[in-house]
């Protein structure tokens, strides 16, 4: 019964570890291109999160259309305090234009000094 238990703890890490490695492949490719930023409107540190002095970096994805604009923006990590405003402010960003759809890698820091 123990073996069993530990062969069966062991495929389980072994799944993991493929499932683990496969998330990273398709991160990698997932990251298009470098696309610059045109109008970088800044995120505004939320009043809570300054008075409990939370810092922090957000990270996003933003889905950006050929023409530069947002499309979609999604929550990579960050302090849930700090999440809306940075999603708010990239949602305002303009990036140059490039022939086709891209996702590009944002992080926003928030520093209360």
């Amino acid at each position: 019964m123990k073996t069993l238990m530990r062969q069966g703890t062991l495929a389980g890490l072994l799944l993991a570890a493929v499932f683990a490695l496969s998330l990273s492949t398709c991160a990698q490719e997932s990251s298009e291109s470098a696309r610059k930023v045109l109008v970088q409107t800044p995120a505004v540190y939320p009043t809570l999160a300054r008075s409990m002095n939370i810092r922090g970096t957000v990270k996003l994805q933003a889905q950006v259309a050929p023409n530069g604009t947002v499309k979609k923006i999604d929550v990579l990590g960050g302090h849930p305090l700090l999440t809306q405003s940075a999603v708010t402010a990239v949602g305002h960003w303009k990036f140059e234009p490039a022939p086709h759809e891209t996702k590009e890698a944002v992080e926003i820091k928030f520093d209360p000094q």
